[in-house]
């Protein structure tokens, strides 16, 4: 929750501080960048719900004094004595960066507001539109109510954020694996290569039966038949 300021009571108020701190953790070293002129505090003091008039009067004026004062006892902040000094001044600091921040955590405004510790135009722009998305009265101010509800809902979006990286790891492998590998392993790219036809080899061999050669067959030499000598041959005649 945001503090009580004003009319609400010490311990409320302080219990509520330390929740929004915490809240938003990166601004918990919040440091004043530099003293408010009287403007500019008056803007802040205005910004958070107080009835003072922003201008460049002193702060040492009636209205400053006690609006200065509500903010003191609000914070239980001492002395409490209507001045702007600076612990008073680093306290609104503080509150201004963390309402900056949880407006840029809910709203997210584009370009994100600076947390600039100081209510600008801009601050005030980002407050009504939140006002006018949660059907608010646009007044442009971070009263109590708003910011108790402004720092409810980044509560809630922070607390959806995972926080940590999942701690549950997966301790088991899969404990079956392929024992046979393939041990031969393309080493390239497969080159295809013509193969060769075989030549179809005859089943049945043939004996060639070698072809006579004719040769020149001997003319036999003509042995002249002796001629026989003629004789005289009587034929006998036959016998009556």
């Amino acid at each position: 929750m945001w503090c009580g300021i004003g009319k609400s009571s010490f311990s409320i108020a302080t219990a509520c501080l330390v929740s929004a701190v915490v809240v938003i953790s990166d601004t918990a070293d919040a440091v004043r960048q530099r003293n408010y002129t009287p403007q500019q505090f008056r803007a802040v003091l205005r910004g958070l719900g107080y009835d003072i008039k922003v201008s460049n009067e002193p702060l040492t004026n009636a209205d400053a004094k006690k609006a200065i004062t509500e903010f003191q006892t609000g914070y239980r902040l001492k002395p409490g004595d209507g001045l702007a000094g600076p612990k008073t001044q680093d306290f609104a600091a503080q509150i201004m960066q963390i309402l900056q921040a949880n407006l840029n955590l809910v709203m997210k405004p584009n370009p994100p507001l600076p947390r600039s510790q100081y209510y600008s135009t801009r601050t005030e722009a980002v407050v009504r539109a939140y006002q006018k998305k949660n059907q608010l009265t646009e007044t442009g101010i971070a009263d109590l109510a708003l910011r108790q509800k402004l720092d409810q809902e980044a509560s809630n979006i922070l607390e959806k954020k995972p926080t940590a990286s999942p701690t549950t790891k997966p301790t088991t492998k899969p404990t079956t694996k392929p024992t046979t590998k393939p041990t031969t392993k393309p080493t390239g790219k497969p080159v295809t290569r013509p193969t060769p036809k075989p030549t179809p080899t005859p089943t049945t061999t043939e004996t060639a039966t070698p072809e006579a050669i004719p040769t020149d067959t001997p003319t036999p030499e003509t042995t002249p038949t002796p001629e026989a000598t003629p004789t005289t041959t009587v034929t006998p005649t036959p016998t009556r």
